[in-house]
């Protein structure tokens, strides 16, 4: 039985509310589960402690027995300092396309012309000035 510790989701429509448990991987997201770890309330501040509660100790015992992690729950279990971070890579993260790249240019182009110009201008009223 392949065990997963991830999200079960509760709460109406617009309103989600989460628990954290442990189940068998076959079983549907909001089905049966073995066992409750915790709640994660994602309407709640993010620093307010009652967002996530987490049974530290169960967790400790279901990742002792095998269980795998899905990556949710893995990011709130490195946070709360109960595994060790990993290192990811977003190779899709932050690449601008065409036209942002334009724009950035021409605002880059437009910021030296700025400051070009009051420098110019300086220079000649200090060569008047002696």
């Amino acid at each position: 039985m392949a065990m997963k510790i991830r999200l079960a989701r509760g709460g109406s429509k617009k309103r989600p509310f989460y628990r954290i448990v442990a189940a068998d991987s076959r079983m549907p997201r909001d089905g049966r589960y073995v066992e409750k770890l915790g709640t994660y309330n994602p309407l709640l501040a993010k620093d307010d402690e009652a967002r996530v509660t987490m049974d530290v100790e169960r967790i400790k015992h279901w990742l002792g027995e095998g269980a795998q992690v899905t990556d949710r729950v893995s990011r709130m279990l490195e946070t709360a300092g109960i595994v060790d971070k990993k290192s990811r890579s977003n190779l899709k993260k932050g690449e601008p396309h065409k036209k942002a790249k334009a724009r950035a240019e021409e605002k880059a182009t437009k910021a030296a012309e700025a400051a070009a110009a009051p420098a110019e201008e300086a220079a000649p009223a200090d060569a008047t000035a002696e």
